[in-house]
């Protein structure tokens, strides 16, 4: 008896469809580099007008972003960018790390010292600014990278996003110290950066391989329906940063 050939479809994106994927992820680099950039020249200014070791914080992590966006603008204007992940994620990782770093010590300082900081206005309108525009960008680097298939690329999408949770912690520190006068708000807001940063550079360091592109076709139908679909064949796992967002 014979029996009837199973066509399986290939895994992943065919390669026109990669081609454009990259080009998207390249623009997407692009406008993060460039949000970036001047997101941390007003942050570190209004950051250092009033004495905000959270705006300072706020402003070297959108030079972090622009760091490991550049990196992988570098992976992707190679011929083979998977050659080049490794690196890239690398990088994105050690600046999550420095980062870390420095707000960790500054905020201790800030607390110890007894250092206050001032009311900005300009501080909290680019917070709120931030909070706006990144759960977007986030969101779009991250449907691309996992369509492509690249860690690095998510990872980066994960870099945008923290600058929304960033932005939300900055929001509300700047806007308690203004109100109620409370300046350790602002290194404790600060601080909080820090423990994210440390975090999301644990995962970047480990390739947070998750988020790899999902097989498809019958075998993963049948690896993904059952007790199998925990497997990082399906892409994402139950616990990684990419399922609940990328369920649908």
């Amino acid at each position: 008896m014979t029996l009837p050939l199973i066509t399986l479809a290939p895994a992943g994106p065919s390669p026109a469809r990669r081609q454009v994927l990259a080009r998207r992820v390249r623009v997407l680099v692009a406008a993060t580099i460039t949000y970036n950039v001047v997101e941390a020249v007003v942050a570190i200014t209004a950051g250092r007008m009033a004495s905000s070791t959270a705006l300072i914080g706020f402003g070297l992590d959108s030079i972090i972003e622009v760091s490991s966006a550049a990196a992988v603008a570098w992976q992707f204007a190679g011929r083979d960018p998977q050659a080049r992940e490794k690196v890239a994620l690398r990088v994105i990782a050690v600046s999550f790390f420095a980062l870390a770093g420095y707000v960790t010590v500054d905020s201790v300082r800030a607390l110890v010292g007894g250092a206050e900081a001032e009311h900005s206005t300009l501080g909290l309108v680019l917070a709120a600014l931030s909070l706006a525009i990144m759960p977007g960008l986030s969101y779009a680097q991250r449907r691309s990278g996992r369509e492509l298939g690249s860690r690095s690329a998510v990872a980066d999408s994960k870099q945008t996003l923290l600058c929304t949770y960033l932005s939300a912690v900055l929001l509300v520190g700047l806007a308690v110290n203004s109100l109620f006068g409370w300046s350790w708000a602002d290194p404790v807001a600060a601080l909080v950066i820090a423990a994210v940063a440390v975090k999301e550079g644990r995962e970047a360091w480990r390739g947070d391989a998750c988020c790899a592109v999902p097989m498809t076709g019958p075998v993963a139908d049948t690896l993904c329906g059952g007790a199998a679909g925990d497997s990082d064949a399906c892409g994402c796992r139950p616990g990684c940063s990419c399922y609940a967002a990328d369920a649908n």
